[in-house]
């Protein structure tokens, strides 16, 4: 069923593109969107667009249309995940481990609406300190799996008031879909002693002890709080029940202490 109130939110963010070389055929931008960047420690704020090819019969696809199309599209499988492993991963007493789902505007634009940069690099750092780890980087969990596409139409959706799980649910998907059968597979592979898992998210704590591999502990990530993500981060501890120690996030207060912590 179509969000008729997100069908009308997107209305003007929708765009069907001819293309230039086959009249047969064209794309669906959507944006912009506001996305404040940090190069070299100054916020800057770009416009992000983000663009498909319209889908075989598509041509001029109304937003209620490509709404309801989004969620049998699959667009987040059209890329592959990989893993760095960093010392003796294999035969390390413990080792530290991130699964880093893909955030193409916080990952590579430096974005500062979440703060999956921030996690990315901070991860990475963490694991050449301990010794010995390996960061997964999820490829098909791009807005915890809706796609780049989809994101951007749900960053709009967050731009007229919407926090992050509300706009995924009125674009079709539900809050999270992301799945770490693939990641748990290659750490298994990899390894069979025990891992810290670097997490503020249970699901992907429950997914590694579900699977029956030795987790050791948890390792809590946050930081790189601005005015441009806070609501993002409250609505990841107070909508989607990530872990909050004291004082987690520095600058906010009022975060509920989650509990089972570790």
């Amino acid at each position: 069923m179509v969000n008729n109130n997100a069908a009308f939110l997107l209305k003007d963010s929708i765009h069907n593109i001819p293309s230039p070389k086959n009249s047969n055929e064209g794309y669906v931008l959507v944006g912009p969107i506001k996305l404040p960047v940090n190069l070299e420690g100054e916020t800057i704020v770009f416009r992000w667009y983000s663009w498909m090819k319209q889908p075989e019969g598509g041509e001029n696809m109304s937003p209620e249309e490509l709404i309801r199309s989004l969620p049998t599209m699959n667009l987040a499988e059209g890329q592959q995940s990989s893993v760095l492993v960093y010392g003796d991963f294999e035969n390390s007493p413990d080792a530290l481990i991130r699964m880093h789902s893909i955030c193409h505007t916080g990952d590579i634009f430096g974005s500062r609406r979440c703060d999956c940069g921030y996690q990315l690099h901070q991860s990475m750092k963490m694991i050449s300190e301990h010794g010995s780890g390996a960061l997964f980087y999820l490829a098909n969990h791009e807005g915890r799996g809706i796609g780049l596409f989809s994101k951007a139409m749900a960053y709009i959706l967050q731009e007229q008031g919407m926090d992050t799980v509300e706009a995924n649910l009125a674009l079709g998907f539900e809050d999270d879909t992301r799945d770490y059968d693939g990641a748990i597979g290659v750490l298994k592979f990899l390894r069979e002693q025990p891992v810290t898992l670097i997490t503020n998210n249970p699901r992907k704590l429950e997914a590694l002890r579900a699977s029956g591999m030795n987790v050791s502990g948890r390792t809590p990530l946050w930081g790189d709080v601005s005015e441009f993500n806070e609501k993002y981060l409250r609505t990841k501890v107070n909508r989607s029940g990530h872990f909050a120690t004291q004082n987690p996030i520095e600058g906010l207060t009022q975060l509920p202490t989650a509990e089972g912590g570790d």
